[in-house]
């Protein structure tokens, strides 16, 4: 007796989420079609038609589990994330961040997908959402406008949008190391920062070029209702906001001192960062720009030490969708009126790469599930994961905004703790026990079982 084999589960979008949720479906014994319009079709921030490539960064955000990105990468390596593992065997120094060689990092993961005998990948544009099946909607911020169209039909609701930008990339080589030091914030891990230094005078003028220095315009965006996320704003827009917001953001000066000269203490200072394992290539760290490019290089060429820097990269800005989460997702990411169609990543409106891979093993998790016969599941509150989905999902809608990861999500610890660091390390010390004691309760059948159940049903290997 032969059995139909399973109706394959799509993905829509390529990107961290998609690609984690695809992966999170295959290793559950479930066909996969994922959906991935590049390179046929392009965005106005990718460059490659990669999956999971890195737009504005490199980074996941600090490696140590009491920062709030560093406990969601723990929760992710806990639970097998494949795209977390790519980012650590990819890994470049930064510090105590975890960084990625950008280009190794999502070649790696492609090959590894297309590699996986139950994942089938359709280079095509998806203009609307199947109306049957299992579909992980995961087309990130940069959604297509025919998809965006189909989604509002869907949702009966407007989205909403902020303004996103990434920073330049400069040629290591082009750096003068004369004036640029290589250092971590307070000597903290491996030092895997260059660091230019400012002193008042540089600053101000410095600060003065980017508040009058030239944008581009916004022609393909809707200007009327541009609004910036706070979490990725353009350095010229913070220069705008006061004479000091930069030396207390990006350019904060505190913990950073060039050995050369132990006496010196910079007014402010730029902090680039390694972008690829060989070090020749350098992004300029908190310096999302929407400048016109012969401005950025202008502007930025003032920055001691970068006088002659040779731009590989220069600074974009692109606008980002995001559904309003709130008004039509549960806590397991599945559509309230829809529940075999589940979002993840940041049109879910979460913030960060971490977060996005967290998404896609939910959505991807919880869409085998569904496809098994069981119940989807929420993840524990105690843990960023489980916070940060009960967050989007629970949020007033009036004033819904992208939310990163963050410790004021998480419920309250049962005993005050005054210090900071030590409730941090108490909230990610919970976190993990939680999300360890929930791994072990009886969920039903694990990727192998289920894999093992499908082989057997269907003829499914692999």
């Amino acid at each position: 007796m032969t059995h139909a084999a399973p109706e394959p589960i799509m993905v829509v979008g390529g990107g961290l989420a998609g690609t984690e949720a695809a992966w999170q479906i295959a290793q559950a014994g479930r066909p996969v079609v994922l959906y991935e319009m590049r390179p046929q079709q392009a965005t106005p921030a990718h460059h490659t038609g990669e999956f999971a490539e890195l737009v504005c960064s490199n980074s996941f955000g600090a490696l140590a589990v009491d920062r709030a990105a560093g406990l969601l990468q723990a929760e992710l390596r806990q639970l097998g994330s494949v795209v977390i593992h790519k980012a650590d065997v990819h890994g470049v120094p930064a510090g105590g961040a975890l960084a990625v060689d950008r280009g190794q990092f999502s070649q790696d993961l492609t090959a590894t997908l297309t590699a996986h005998p139950l994942i089938e990948v359709r280079r095509e544009e998806l203009t609307a959402l199947p109306q049957t099946g299992i579909v992980v909607l995961a087309t990130g911020p940069l959604t297509s406008p025919a998809l965006a169209a189909d989604l509002q039909t869907l949702t009966g609701l407007a989205y909403l949008s902020f303004f996103d930008a990434a920073s330049p990339i400069v040629l290591g080589e082009s750096i003068n190391r004369d004036i640029a030091f290589l250092a971590s914030r307070y000597d903290r891990g491996e030092a895997a920062y260059l660091n230019c230094p400012l002193d008042k005078p540089q600053y101000l003028a410095f600060r003065e070029a980017l508040c009058t220095a030239e944008q581009a315009p916004l022609k393909d965006f809707d200007r009327e209702n541009a609004q910036f996320f706070e979490g990725c704003l353009p350095i010229e827009e913070l220069a705008r906001r006061g004479e000091d917001t930069l030396r207390y953001g990006p350019l904060k000066p505190v913990g950073l001192r060039d050995g050369r000269y132990p006496d010196q203490r910079p007014y402010a200072v730029v902090q680039l960062r390694q972008e690829d394992k060989a070090g020749r290539l350098w992004n300029l760290v908190g310096f999302q720009t929407n400048l016109r490019w012969a401005e950025q290089k202008r502007v930025f060429q003032m920055i001691p030490g970068l006088a002659q820097a040779e731009f590989v990269r220069l600074g974009v800005m692109h606008r980002n969708t995001f559904l309003n989460a709130p008004q039509l997702l549960e806590p397991t990411l599945q559509f309230r009126t829809r529940p075999h169609c589940l979002a993840a990543g940041q049109i879910t409106g979460t913030e960060g790469y971490a977060a996005a891979v967290a998404g896609g093993w939910l959505a991807g998790t919880n869409a085998a599930r569904l496809a098994l016969g069981l119940a989807p599941l929420t993840l524990p509150p105690e843990t960023m994961m489980g916070a940060l989905f009960h967050f989007i999902s629970r949020a007033e809608p009036k004033h819904f905004q992208p939310m990163p990861a963050n410790f004021g999500i998480l419920p309250e610890l049962p005993q005050r703790i005054r210090v900071k660091a030590d409730r941090y390390r108490a909230y990610s010390q919970r976190a993990l026990s939680a999300l360890q004691t929930w791994q072990q309760a009886p969920h039903g059948i694990s990727h192998q079982d289920s894999h093992d159940l499908l082989a057997g049903a269907s003829g499914v290997s692999g």
